[in-house]
């Protein structure tokens, strides 16, 4: 008998211990798993062109030749003024263009012209040719300043991510996040994406390879970015707050029985 009770104290504590510390599988935690099988035709990464968009903050500096005659296309820099500087000193600041909610931007001389839709190469090519009527061989210099990203959910660093660069992949946000923890579901990333005004939900597997092919490999400026927990995680924050009540009825129960066997 006292042998029997302490083979059901040892298998309560065996099961217990393994619903605790059991782990999800491969598949659902290692990114890439068909790598060395999957053709990577298509690449984007040579066709990714980031779009201008509403609210997009564009620096766009002209330069020529004649640098007086470039200069009417230019905005003039302010001063800003810095009041942890005691001489009361400031610094230059170059002044940015908004695009509108229709995609215009109020450029010098050229008037009211729409950017927004375009890529940045078309843009270019669509200012140095409105330019050039005006200026010889004009050098156009666009960036945008506000580029940036949001990533929530199951990672382990959440936040909107701002981005000096114009590229930024899927793969890159996440690791600027401190990668996906164990309960994120790596094949069902949601990325939030606007497309002709209109937010447009789209789901990622990122453990197939095959994702490095689609369009949103690239994320866009504004794009948010969401790993959605998995089963564990779910169940972990019911169990999570009962889960020391528990342990010490478990802890009670174990200690009855032991008692009751003396």
């Amino acid at each position: 008998m006292k042998s029997r009770i302490s083979l059901n104290i040892t298998v309560v504590i065996a099961v217990f211990t393994l619903l605790l510390t059991s782990c999800a599988s491969r598949e659902k935690i290692v990114y890439y798993q068909d790598a060395d099988s999957v053709l990577m035709n298509n690449l984007q990464d040579t066709k990714f062109q980031t779009r201008l968009q509403p609210d997009d903050l564009l620096m766009i500096i002209v330069s020529a030749e004649d640098v007086e005659a470039a200069a009417p296309f230019n905005l003039i820099n302010s001063m800003t003024s810095n009041p942890l500087n005691p001489a009361g000193t400031g610094q230059m600041q170059q002044q940015l263009y908004l695009i509108d909610n229709n995609g215009y931007v109020q450029f010098p001389v050229l008037g009211n012209i729409k950017l927004g839709g375009m890529t940045r190469k078309d843009a270019l090519n669509y200012l140095s040719k409105e330019i050039g009527q005006y200026i010889n061989n004009p050098i156009i210099n666009l960036r945008i300043m506000n580029f940036k990203v949001t990533v929530q959910g199951e990672v382990n660093k959440p936040g909107v991510h701002s981005i000096n660069s114009e590229r930024l992949t899927l793969s890159e946000a996440i690791a600027l996040s401190g990668d996906m923890t164990v309960y994120g579901k790596r094949e069902n990333v949601l990325i939030i994406r606007e497309i002709d005004g209109h937010r447009v939900p789209i789901r990622v597997d990122m453990t197939k390879s095959d994702f490095m092919n689609s369009p949103f490999y690239y994320l866009n400026q504004n794009d948010i970015v969401y790993v959605e927990p998995n089963k564990t995680r779910v169940n972990s924050s019911v169990v999570g707050p009962n889960l020391s009540l528990g342990l010490s009825a478990l802890s009670l129960l174990v200690t009855i029985i032991a008692l009751s066997t003396k």
